[in-house]
Order: C-alpha cells, then structure tokens, then sequence
C-alpha cells in the first residue's frame, strides 16, 4: 500500500507523536491547574481531562510504532 501512494512514514510519526503529546499535555495541565483556576471540576470534566492523558498515550505510542516501525517494514 505504501509503496504506490509514496507515503512519508517519518512525517506522519512526529505529527502522531506531537499529537498524542499535546493531548496528553492539555489532559494533564487540565487536571493539575483546572481546580485551582475553575474551582471544583464536574466529574465529566475530570473523565474528558483523563481520557485525553489516556488517549495521548495512545495516539504517540501507536503512530510511532505504526508509521515508524511497522509500516516502513511491510513495504
């Protein structure tokens, strides 16, 4: 597949990377400093703040090994 469409494996896994570490960033910067800025957080709050750290996580680990690794292989 990669072969015909010419993808650029190591573009895509710093923009995965810098995508999951933004997200994981902005849950966990939300979670320290939201209390002390907005007082108490609903809970919902605190999942989607959660949610985005656990996502972040994700989103770099697999798109390093996925573009960086495992693509470039299967060519």
């Amino acid at each position: 597949m990669g072969h015909n469409m010419r993808l650029d494996y190591a573009k895509y896994a710093k923009r995965g990377f810098l995508l999951g570490l933004g997200l994981f960033l902005l849950g966990a910067l939300g979670a320290a400093a939201g209390p002390s800025l907005a007082g108490e957080l609903p809970g919902w709050e605190r999942t989607v703040l959660f949610d985005s750290m656990v996502l972040g996580i994700a989103v770099g680990f697999f798109s390093v090994f996925g573009f960086g690794i495992f693509l470039p292989l299967t060519d």
